[in-house]
């Protein structure tokens, strides 16, 4: 029963010892062309455990076995004059060319084990820290709105205390941020609300909501029509934080744009740029990073916590996309490349919209 068991759990080592063992006795049946049945075992061999890659102890084993088989018949046929003595030189060739790929394979599966190691030990931290976002994010709810409460009765009673007035707008922050953080951990878990998103009205609320709250050139540049699968709400966050930059980096005047086309590739690219005072060449390579700041400023005008592209990093990744940056001659370019199933993808120019004005969507790409 047992040597059943090691059949069934070690089909391709109990297929070469048949193989093997028909080439030794091939090798004694025929003396003046074991030549090849030789060749044959040790490739054999050497194939069968790169596949395998067994343990040191069982791979000596073998190797005992194959060496005494191969040279004991190499020997006899060399003391009946059937074969040269130097023949017999061929078995610690081929051992030594063996144990070589041996080294190799052990230390490409050390490499391998480490590796995996890394990977698994990264997944856990990752999990440990969304799972910590979330949980602090939910605690720190309610005293945040427990203290607003109190506040708000107090401006009642005392309406022109700036005092409080300042202690509400750092709540507000707080909050801000609590929901910021809350947003990374869901969309680190993948924990999206996917539906159909009508792309041309969803953008178009966007740059309205945001042309009337901040005195900018704005412009809106969509040649798309049809339904985006995504979640609204996740979507909306991330290019609320790519607008908010671009707003926070801009001043009174200068243009900010937000466009949609398609990559070429099926998929959708969502563009905000800005001809504000750009980023740094040497924040580029982290600018999507958790905590990072392009200005290293703590100002509450320039201030922040360092989240919002975090936050378009995380959903773009939750939809299966990914997001760039591009530094432009006058400004920045922010990119949400999205990946878009079922997409009937036509060629037409984009309907664009001047200073201030809101473009409609031409018929660039057709989403189902």
């Amino acid at each position: 029963m047992r040597a059943i068991g090691w059949l069934r759990r070690n089909p391709l080592e109990a297929g070469w010892a048949v193989f093997a063992t028909a080439n030794w006795v091939a090798m004694i049946a025929w003396p003046s062309w074991e030549t090849i049945p030789f060749h044959f075992v040790w490739i054999s061999l050497t194939f069968v455990y790169g596949v395998r890659t067994w343990s040191l102890r069982t791979m000596w084993a073998v190797l005992s076995v194959v060496i005494v088989a191969t040279g004991a018949s190499i020997m006899s046929d060399a003391f009946g004059g059937v074969q040269l003595w130097g023949e017999l030189f061929e078995v610690p060739l081929m051992s030594a060319m063996f144990l070589a790929m041996v080294w190799h394979a052990q230390r490409r599966q050390a490499a391998l084990s480490e590796v995996q190691g890394v990977a698994e030990m990264r997944a856990s931290l990752l999990e440990r820290q969304e799972r910590f976002l979330h949980d602090a994010s939910h605690e720190l709810r309610t005293p945040v709105t427990i203290a607003r409460g109190h506040l708000e009765l107090l401006r009642r009673e005392q309406p022109e205390t700036a005092e409080l007035d300042v202690a509400l707008d750092e709540l507000g922050r707080i909050e801000r941020i609590v929901e910021r953080l809350l947003l990374l951990a869901k969309s680190g878990r993948h924990g999206l609300s996917l539906v159909e998103v009508d792309l041309e009205a969803f953008l178009s609320d966007l740059f309205i909501r945001w042309s009337e709250v901040a005195p900018r050139a704005w412009r809106l540049d969509v040649d798309l029509a049809g339904q985006l699968v995504a979640d609204p709400e996740a979507l909306r966050n991330a290019l609320d934080a790519l607008l908010e930059n671009a707003v926070k980096f801009t001043e009174p005047g200068d243009a900010v744009e937000l466009a949609a086309h398609a990559d070429g590739t099926g998929g959708v690219v969502i563009e905000v740029s800005d001809s504000g005072s750009g980023v740094p060449p040497e924040a580029l390579p982290r600018i999507f990073d958790r905590w990072a700041r392009a200005d290293g400023a703590r100002t509450r005008e320039r201030g922040g916590a360092g989240l919002g592209l975090a936050i378009v990093a995380a959903v773009a990744r939750a939809h299966g996309g990914r997001c760039s940056v591009t530094p432009l001659p006058r400004g920045t370019s922010f990119r949400l490349h999205l990946p878009v199933r079922a997409v009937a993808l036509t060629t037409t120019g984009p309907t664009p919209a001047g200073e201030g004005e809101l473009a409609g969507a031409g018929p660039g790409l057709a989403l189902s």
